[in-house]
């Protein structure tokens, strides 16, 4: 960065404006990002939770990393979980992204990340959906498990992809959450039969993709007899599946060190039993051909979420920005620029 540095501010409207209709190009961009990251071309240290005794179910996470490459930037996430949002009629989670100059480490720039988190989370989702069933032939029946903001952005990231289903099955416990996302799926123009089902046995059993987009804090799906036409799961909220049914299924992460950490359910398989025997491998180890994944189990995608993915979006729509010449730049923003007065 050269010059006396700057520092712009982006708003959720020019995320937006920048990242809709542009899904294939963000996959390609997410999967170049964690391959690089797989090969060591980041720094991505693990998230750092702030949580608060008197409220459990809230929480802060900072995801701090660097990316190398082509677009080297340094960067962190500070991205809030307060379930209780909804009652009040707001989104449960809410995020910034700060990026930092990959010379000076001068923060340049700060981006609503709501937006760039789900953009990042449901790409690399429909990379995994694509990598995971080459073998299996794609599900023509899915299953969303929770309809939330991040349940939206998976259909949305699927379909843009070009997958298409005959069976799309909806199951929320929140009733009013079930009826906004069918409103969504028919203003999506999606084809396929829609179906909410008030059971979760009946919603899995009648999917051969499930996504599992909650906001649970622990394990509360256990029945592997649910499970045993074998489906393709997408385990994006991380703590919806007990440790026994990861243990009978094959398991791929995003990546290891990061997964089992903070009582997530693969967290909980290694501490059931001791060892980490039970992944098949990460997400890369299928991109490069060092595991296939089985047909004659279930097969679950655990992603723990690298804040290098968030930093590559958030580049890119920073990028995207400047170019256009709608930054809106914070004039003085630093009032210290001499050493010495």
């Amino acid at each position: 960065m050269a010059g006396e540095p700057a520092f712009a501010v982006i708003g959720g409207a020019q995320v937006r404006e920048v990242l809709r209709g542009r899904e294939p190009e963000l996959v390609a961009l997410t999967e170049r990002t964690y391959l690089l990251h797989s090969a060591g071309g980041t720094v991505n240290p693990p998230s750092y939770f702030l949580r608060f005794p008197d409220r459990p179910d809230d929480r802060i996470i900072a995801l701090p990393a660097s990316l190398g490459g082509r677009s080297s930037v340094h960067g962190v996430k500070w991205i809030s979980s307060f379930p209780g949002n909804v009652t009040g009629g707001l989104p449960r989670a809410s995020a910034v992204l700060i990026l930092n100059d990959h010379e000076t480490g001068y923060p340049f720039a700060c981006l609503e990340s709501s937006i760039i988190s789900a953009t990042r989370t449901a790409a690399l989702a429909a990379s995994a959906a694509d990598w995971l069933s080459r073998r299996r032939g794609r599900p023509a029946r899915i299953g969303f498990f929770g309809t939330g903001l991040i349940a939206r952005y998976v259909h949305t990231f699927l379909t843009a992809t070009g997958w298409s289903f005959a069976d799309v099955g909806v199951h929320d416990l929140a009733p009013d959450s079930a009826a906004g996302f069918v409103g969504y799926l028919e203003r999506s123009g999606e084809q396929g039969r829609i179906t909410v089902h008030d059971k979760a046995e009946e919603l899995i059993r009648a999917s051969d993709l499930v996504v599992f987009a909650t906001i649970a804090g622990s394990p509360h799906v256990g029945e592997r007899a649910w499970f045993e036409h074998n489906p393709l799961v997408l385990h994006v909220s991380l703590r919806d599946l007990s440790p026994e049914l990861l243990l009978a299924s094959a398991n791929v992460v995003d990546d290891v060190e990061h997964c089992l950490k903070a009582n997530t359910s693969p967290h909980l398989a290694e501490q059931l039993t001791g060892d980490r025997e039970f992944l098949d491998g990460t997400l890369a180890d299928v991109m490069a051909g060092r595991v296939t994944p089985p047909e004659d189990r279930p097969v679950v995608f655990s992603p723990f979420g690298l804040g290098v993915l968030d930093l590559a979006v958030g580049r890119y729509v920073y990028d995207a920005v400047a170019r256009s010449g709608a930054l809106h730049v914070v004039d003085g923003f630093f009032g210290e620029l001499s050493r010495f007065g």
